[in-house]
């Protein structure tokens, strides 16, 4: 039998590979030694089962991965550099990928596979198993996780004496807030957009078990507990394996976010791209707790429409805002966001709404006679579109509000747990960068999960009058709203304005 010596080094790995729960997810830093401690398990696991009639240790794994290129260059070349052909047996470059290793009593199938191959999938889903690694799990959807779950314990078949254990293993840098890894770990709470029956999904099962590797750095603070400088965690793990410097050397160049999720292991999204609002900082704009919500005060409401929709709430006092609650949700028409809408809003009766929404929302689509504001209106919800639907217009109305000042204070304050607002502050809501040379972005914003919440941010404060006062001075204006006859193509917008009372 080929000879293997393997030693973790770090007390997570190695709790991680003690435990023999069902599903064990492992969340580490870049170099933190994640995936070699997974493959070093299928092997481990492998020379644990017992034997069958033929005195083979019989075993059958499922290694998982996004895409093919990501699986042929990152988690087989992991794989085979740990188990070189040479020392284990050939490796079966046609699809599907597998090396069967046969040593002694080891008889051990490994089976590769991306999910960006039809004929992977399908493949997956009729195998009999006895484990999955799901390797950087926070590519994979739910839904494949869940059919892992199902196709492991399958292999070798009761007859010749069942796996010994059988599970699903994972490891992954840390995802974003709202990913299923997140929520299921405890660390983030189920979205309200989520609905009853998805949301009994993301309960994490008495079997699964999660666990967090030590940031490869730490932070620094001066005296004025302002950032000084990274250092090397003396806690890390994985560090015996790794060249001297080998993080202060990769976060050169590298954004705070990028450094937060790849070496401090903290949940979050990187977004390669320049922030929309670089005149936002967190500690100015972002309240400590929960902001106080005014009860004589209107709630003004900004909803862009889609597949996406979303919608801002907001009071105005004193010329400074206060953003106070949000709602996001995905592959959702508008009839069924307006019940996500209306149980929002009771949360704030008796307290009056002024709503604006995208003017382009006025339109009637082609399969349907109803514009979503006539939808709206049929469901209690009255809302008008703004004047305008100028993206510079709409950005310049938001950065007016982040450099205005009131008695000392940022002329806009958000409550913390919008979480999708924040975010999109903090870089999720970016131009994205131009596949040429230099450092050159596109023009307009791009659309993604962030764009959806700060449009609709956007179009709160428009239709409050915060557009107006760019385009003619001084303070903003009472709200204003188009006429029914809007066409968000006219090219002669004053022509349909017209003030409320």
């Amino acid at each position: 039998m080929t000879s293997l010596t393997y030693k973790p080094d770090g007390e997570i790995i190695k709790q991680f590979m003690k435990d023999n729960s069902f599903f064990r997810g492992l969340r580490g830093p870049v170099g933190s030694g994640k995936s070699v401690s997974c493959c070093i398990e299928i092997i481990r696991r492998s020379l644990e089962q017992k034997p069958g009639p033929d005195g083979k240790r019989k075993s059958r794994w499922a290694v998982i991965r996004n895409t093919n290129p990501q699986l042929k260059t990152t988690t087989i070349k992991t794989w085979l550099d740990w188990f070189p052909e040479e020392d284990w047996g050939k490796f079966k470059w046609s699809v599907p990928y597998t090396h069967h290793i046969k040593r002694g009593e080891l008889d051990i199938e490994v089976i590769f596979l991306a999910l960006d191959r039809p004929e992977d999938v399908k493949k997956l889903l009729s195998l009999e198993l006895t484990g999955v690694w799901i390797n950087e799990a926070r590519e994979i959807p739910k839904s494949i996780v869940d059919a892992c779950t199902m196709r492991v314990g399958r292999y070798p078949s009761m007859r010749d004496g069942g796996p010994t254990w059988y599970g699903v293993i994972c490891d992954t840098n840390p995802p974003d807030t709202d990913h299923w890894w997140s929520i299921l770990s405890g660390e983030a709470v189920i979205p309200e957009y989520i609905t009853k029956q998805e949301a009994k999904m993301l309960i994490k099962p008495d079997n699964w078990f999660f666990y967090n590797q030590p940031p490869a750095m730490t932070e620094c603070y001066n005296k004025e507990n302002e950032f000084d400088r990274y250092e090397d965690n003396d806690n890390k793990e994985n560090g015996k394996n790794l060249t001297p410097n080998y993080y202060s050397n990769i976060i050169r160049g590298k954004t705070k976010s990028w450094i937060d999720v790849y070496i401090l292991n903290k949940l979050g999204q990187i977004e390669d791209g320049k922030p929309v609002y670089e005149m936002f900082r967190r500690d100015v704009h972002v309240a400590k707790g929960d902001v106080a919500i005014m009860k004589d005060v209107p709630i003004y409401v900004g909803i862009d429409f889609g597949l996406t929709p979303a919608c801002v709430f907001g009071q105005r006092v004193r010329g400074r805002w206060l953003i106070i609650d949000e709602l996001v949700a995905e592959d959702m028409g508008i009839l069924r966001f307006s019940d996500l809408m209306k149980q929002k809003m009771a949360e704030y009766l008796p307290r009056s709404f002024v709503i604006f929404g995208d003017p382009a929302g006025d339109h009637r689509a082609q399969t349907d006679e109803s514009t979503p504001f006539q939808i709206l209106r049929g469901r209690g919800i009255s809302a008008r579109p703004t004047d305008s639907n100028d993206v510079m217009l709409r950005l310049e109305s938001v950065n007016a509000t982040l450099a205005r000042m009131i008695d000392g204070d940022s002329g806009i304050l958000i409550d913390p747990k919008c979480i999708n607002i924040i975010k999109g502050f903090d870089g999720g809501y970016h131009y994205r960068r131009m596949q040429v040379s230099g450092e050159r972005y596109e023009d307009k914003p791009n659309k993604n999960r962030f764009s959806h919440i700060h449009d609709a941010l956007q179009y709160m404060l428009l239709g409050a009058g915060e557009g107006r006062a760019l385009t003619i001075g001084g303070k903003a204006s009472k709200p204003r709203v188009a006429k029914r006859n809007f066409n968000v193509f006219d090219l002669k917008p004053k022509s349909v304005y017209k003030r409320r009372g």
